[in-house]
């Protein structure tokens, strides 16, 4: 079995000024995506997803976190993952792509993040928006760096596709001012360490 990859795309937004106001220093959300081929496709019900997991996570994960640091090097915050799953495969495939140890190490330990990689995947036809979350990668109480980058494919997932993307940011959002978690809590009482209060 080979990992086939139809297509990568790299995509970079910078912004300069967000609700007429200029942002001082302007922010970059980047997307490293590629097009992988669905090794489930036309097989039907497979029971253990395992094998493939294990070939794809490894290569589709170093390809996009090597995009991804091209791009940001050592200035990336905000980091996150996604995938979309063509009509003829399952949701379970696309999660299957990006919800490993396999594929998320790869990111994680490169960038040395402490928090997880938050993720969003569906399914749908050629077009079907791709919504990458991000969050800081070290504090997923930082609301700044609470983001989501919005793209579409034309011509992608065909029915036998799958989509996996890899997601960061430089910056926070522009003109944060809806405070942290941390400050929440504390506003409402709550122990910042133990905010459940057990």
């Amino acid at each position: 079995m080979t990992v086939e990859i139809r297509r990568t795309l790299l995509n970079i937004q910078t912004t300069m000024v967000e609700g007429s106001r200029e942002v001082p220093t302007p922010t970059k959300l980047v997307s490293a995506i590629a097009i992988v081929k669905n090794p489930w496709f036309g097989r039907g019900f497979v029971e253990d997803l395992g094998p493939e997991i294990r070939e794809y996570g490894p290569v589709t994960g170093k390809l996009l976190t090597d995009m991804i640091l091209e791009v940001t090097g050592d200035k990336l915050e905000g980091y996150g993952k996604a995938s979309v799953v063509g009509m003829g495969g399952e949701l379970e495939h696309a999660q299957a792509l990006t919800h490993t140890l396999w594929f998320g190490n790869q990111y994680r330990e490169a960038v040395d993040a402490k928090s997880y990689l938050v993720f969003s995947n569906t399914r749908g036809a050629a077009g079907t928006s791709l919504m990458i979350p991000l969050m800081d990668k070290d504090d997923g109480g930082r609301r700044s760096h609470y983001q989501t980058i919005h793209l579409s494919i034309p011509d992608a997932p065909a029915d036998d596709e799958i989509i996996v993307a890899l997601g960061a940011s430089i910056g926070g959002h522009p003109h944060h001012r809806i405070g942290d978690r941390y400050q929440d809590l504390k506003e409402m009482g709550r122990d910042v360490d133990n905010p459940a209060g057990v």
